[in-house]
């Protein structure tokens, strides 16, 4: 079962996540006569973590209940306020030109995976982040060219370092949805003498605005999807399909991609990679976001992440 955190009446918990109905977890394992510990973090219930054991059994002890059971423990999702699974990862890694179809309509051909590696950045976690239902913000200083790119998330659930591809899925904890929202003319100081770096430096501070990093709705813990390269991917800006594509088209799989990292970087548990979108970006056809706007992000077996533009 897919896992969230939320807000209700002041207070953070987590729970078991359904489009309509969730199930908080301290009550159910309180009337399940399971133990939890208290004030653990979402990750602590993904595979990886001390409390999963014991999440696995009250997840069993649910799904043998009626339906009058489940019932009398769920809360409609629409009354609580869904939060950002992980909101304080010690890094926030993504990935650029990760399709072979969104490569090519960047104007370039796709390298065989044999004679490239991943492009991997970094955005600010604290200030990047955005909740589900909360708005992604056209940022004053750059306000013209803001894009969506919808992209798999990967949370890290084992301390790893030099893991191979084999096993590199051993360390996922879950899966989540991310939106990489880009400013795709990011130009500071427009009136500046150019540099041999601007290029490079404006395409990576457009990635930085706050707000630029929407995610969730939830996580679906990586024991219950054995393959993340079967994923359909769908994109929508005010109902319009934008985004359709399956994270079959990878360049590098996910376990590439961890194997990558890891060769260089110490990956901890909690840390989230997003692993590049596909075809069907704004940039493409000039067509950008603009308050008002609605996008919806939405990946198979995860759930749809809501964001308006403000």
């Amino acid at each position: 079962m897919r896992l969230c955190r939320f807000e209700a009446n002041g207070n953070t918990d987590i729970a078991f996540y359904g489009e309509d109905l969730i199930i908080p977890l301290a009550p159910a394992a309180k009337a399940a006569g399971v133990s939890l510990p208290a004030g653990a973090s979402l990750t602590s219930f993904l595979p990886g973590g001390e409390a999963r054991e014991a999440v696995t059994a009250l997840q069993d002890r649910i799904e043998n209940l009626d339906d009058a059971g489940r019932a009398e423990l769920s809360v409609p999702t629409d009354s609580v306020k869904l939060l950002v699974p992980n909101p304080a990862p010690t890094k926030l890694m993504l990935l650029a030109g990760n399709y072979s179809a969104h490569i090519e309509e960047g104007g370039d051909r796709a390298e065989e995976r044999a004679n490239t590696f991943p492009y991997v950045f970094m955005k600010p976690p604290l200030t990047t982040l955005t909740h589900p239902g909360d708005p992604v913000e056209i940022p004053a200083v750059s306000p013209d060219h803001i894009d969506w790119e919808l992209e798999l998330g990967v949370i890290i659930g084992r301390r790893c370092k030099g893991v191979s591809e084999a096993d590199a899925l051993d360390c996922v904890a879950g899966y989540t949805v991310v939106n990489d929202i880009s400013d795709r003319k990011f130009k500071p100081n427009p009136s500046r003498k150019e540099r041999k770096k601007d290029g490079f430096f404006d395409w990576l501070h457009g990635k930085w605005h706050d707000t630029f990093c929407p995610m969730g709705p939830c996580v679906l813990p990586a024991d219950e999807l054995p393959d993340p390269q079967t994923l359909k991917l769908t994109l929508r800006v005010n109902g319009e399909v934008k985004q359709d594509s399956s994270t079959s088209e990878m360049v590098f799989p996910v376990a590439a991609v961890v194997e990558f990292i890891s060769s260089f970087v110490t990956l901890e548990p909690g840390d989230i990679i997003s692993t590049g979108t596909p075809a069907g970006v704004g940039n493409t056809t000039g067509t950008y976001l603009h308050a008002g706007d609605v996008v919806d992000a939405e990946i198979e077996k995860i759930g749809v992440l809501h964001n308006p533009i403000a």
